[in-house]
């Protein structure tokens, strides 16, 4: 693929190759691996995948994206925002040294649950919930003494995954979303209604798209979600039942100019290569490419 990218801001992530933070999510290629593939696709930006996939060491990191001319936009740290707050925010403080010494500007925050992976999740007692509010707070004060935004990512398996859970983040927290439209809709939200009834509120931007046939399954407990990755949950853009079109003309309209992070949650065999990935996200990207010159008119 060698023709310019798209008028928008288009990002890549690790895990569209199969790069996940939670233990025995599957094959893991290694980062010259996904990297170089990221570069083929004349992808020039990403997020830095869970911590320690790539080099902690500032030098490092920055030598290893000059060598395939990618910059870092950010990345995402799932923490458990409603216990131990002192300790929580000390990690996400190394977090925002890391990123802010690699020249990124957004901090992505979730809210774990402290179970491991994202298949099970605790009810939050009221107290619990204040402490995740404040700790995000105050996570968000630290980040910007690096030069960083810090926005709430809705997910899966999180804290904050339901529209109720949403809804309720953006009226007690002044954090912007990180909008991911596959995690919304999971969780019972229209990505698209809600981009326009918090066109204020949107901060960064994960672009997937669902099965909606079994993103019902998951919502409705009949499969986990780690399960459901494997079974086809996330598909290119424009193949699902997610309006990306939609989305992307309805924030662009309010204004948005952020990042757009191709992030196709994806989990790998041990003989699989980067082959398939690659090819989504491919496709993925000559599916913006269709409306992006549209959006650029607004």
């Amino acid at each position: 693929m060698t023709e310019p990218l798209y008028p928008l801001r288009i990002a890549a992530a690790p895990i569209s190759w199969g790069v996940c933070e939670v233990p025995g999510w599957g094959h893991v290629l290694d980062a010259h691996t996904v990297l170089a593939e990221m570069a083929a696709l004349g992808l020039s930006a990403t997020e830095l995948g869970p911590p320690g996939y790539l080099p902690r060491d500032p030098d490092e990191l920055r030598s290893l994206l000059t060598t395939f001319d990618i910059a870092a936009v950010g990345g995402f740290l799932a923490l458990v925002l409603h216990q131990e707050p002192e300790r929580v925010i000390a990690e996400a403080k190394q977090a925002a040294d890391l990123f802010a010494a690699t020249g990124a500007d957004v901090l992505v925050l979730a809210a774990a649950t402290g179970l491991g992976g994202y298949d099970a999740r605790p009810q939050l007692s009221e107290a619990e919930w204040g402490t995740l509010i404040d700790t995000s707070a105050a996570i968000r004060d630290i980040a910007a003494e690096y030069g960083l935004r810090t926005v709430l990512h809705p997910h899966v398996g999180t804290q904050v995954e339901t529209e109720p859970e949403v809804e309720r983040f953006l009226a007690d927290s002044d954090l912007d979303l990180c909008l991911d439209t596959g995690h919304l809709l999971i969780g019972g939200t229209d990505p698209v209604l809600l981009a326009q009834r918090h066109a204020d509120r949107i901060g960064h931007i994960h672009l997937k798209d669902v099965s909606r046939a079994v993103a019902d399954e998951v919502r409705g407990g009949a499969m986990e979600y780690s399960e459901a990755v494997r079974r086809g949950l996330y598909v290119p853009l424009g193949e699902g039942d997610v309006d990306i079109a939609a989305l992307v003309q309805s924030v662009q309209a309010a204004g948005y100019r952020g990042w757009y992070v191709l992030e196709q949650d994806t989990a790998l065999r041990p003989t699989d290569s980067a082959e398939l990935p690659t090819r989504d996200t491919e496709r993925s990207l000559r599916y913006l490419a269709g409306i992006a010159t549209s959006a650029a008119r607004i």
